[in-house]
């Protein structure tokens, strides 16, 4: 059993990630650590937890624990990375795992010189919904893939909210516009070559609240829209000249409505779905990660293959600022 440690006591941590670990077959959560330990204290003993830490030091320099989970505000994701690297523990970081491309150069460095897994937390890589996506695409289902068309938006006007404040790392495209970038290259395996991008930050906030994005992959186009401050919805579509997938729920799967694909045939005639009862996609990722920490063969999301996904992120800010394209 791997055993985890918790860097923070974080909403996402509480609510998906530590029950997920406490469900897996092969991993367990053994401690918590808070710059305050009397809510360590009481996340520890909600979740039956043995050890509760009043710091995030004192718990990496302990035994008790093999691996750290971080959910800590995006702006410290890549210090604590590195921290826990050389502590000689393992790391599945909260996404997004930085805020600039060569940042992850550094955590990198961090987990060769230490030879520890480290890998950024995209839950939906784990998830059937997206395997299966990805099968279909690959096995020509759809034809030629043309164009991918998406969405990802929930309203958030909350000044308190890390997502509404520039200093811990807030915005619109580190939080949700990785996962259209992301859930395209899974499922393709290919890589943007250029961007146009329009951006909108709130006024009071200064951060991205607002992006349309068109990025051109060479072979098919991805356009897609995220906002923090419109009503919720998400939906990927794969659009090829046999047919189209349509993934209902991509990113909160059971949120948004079904963990289904939908796939429909060039004339619109016929219509396969394909469901995935409650597919676990937060234990899925935790039972890869420990699979990879015991054998070193459970593919995983690799920090190259976080670089790459963060250059895309940089490159549309890059893009906002002008008219026309910018080099990935």
């Amino acid at each position: 059993m791997l055993r985890f440690g918790i860097i923070s006591t974080a909403k996402i941590g509480r609510d998906n990630v530590v029950p997920a670990i406490q469900d897996a077959e092969n991993c367990v959560v053994t401690a918590i650590a808070s710059r305050d330990l009397a809510r360590a204290r009481e996340m520890a003993d909600r979740f039956s937890v043995p050890h509760a830490f009043g710091s995030y030091e004192e718990m990496l320099a302990s035994d008790v624990i093999d691996a750290v989970y971080i959910p800590l505000p995006t702006s410290q994701h890549i210090e604590w990375s590195i921290k826990a690297a050389d502590a000689g523990k393992h790391v599945l970081c909260e996404k997004p795992l930085a805020l600039k491309a060569g940042d992850i150069d550094e955590v990198i460095a961090a987990r060769d010189r230490n030879r520890v897994v480290v890998t950024e937390a995209y839950m939906i890589t784990y998830s059937p919904v997206w395997q299966k996506a990805r099968a279909l695409i690959d096995e020509g289902a759809i034809g030629k893939l043309r164009h991918v068309q998406g969405a990802f938006t929930y309203f958030n006007r909350d000044a308190a909210n890390m997502r509404n404040i520039p200093k811990l790392g807030g915005g619109g495209l580190p939080d949700i516009g990785v996962y259209p970038v992301m859930g395209t290259r899974f499922s393709t395996g290919k890589e943007p070559l250029r961007i146009q991008a329009v951006t909108e930050r709130d006024p009071e906030f200064g951060t991205d609240i607002y992006s349309s994005v068109k990025a051109d992959f060479g072979d098919f186009e991805l356009s897609f829209y995220i906002s923090t401050q419109m009503a919720n919805r998400q939906v990927m579509v794969f659009h090829g000249t046999d047919g189209y997938i349509e993934v209902k729920s991509p990113f909160n799967a059971n949120r948004f409505g079904p963990e289904e694909i939908e796939l429909t045939d060039r004339s619109h005639n016929e219509s396969r779905i394909f469901r995935f009862q409650d597919s676990r996609q937060y234990k899925r990722e935790v039972e890869a990660f420990a699979r990879a920490v015991e054998d070193g063969k459970e593919e995983l999301v690799t920090l190259e293959n976080s670089k790459l996904n963060q250059k895309v992120i940089d490159a549309i800010y890059r893009a906002s600022e002008k008219d026309g394209w910018e080099a990935v």
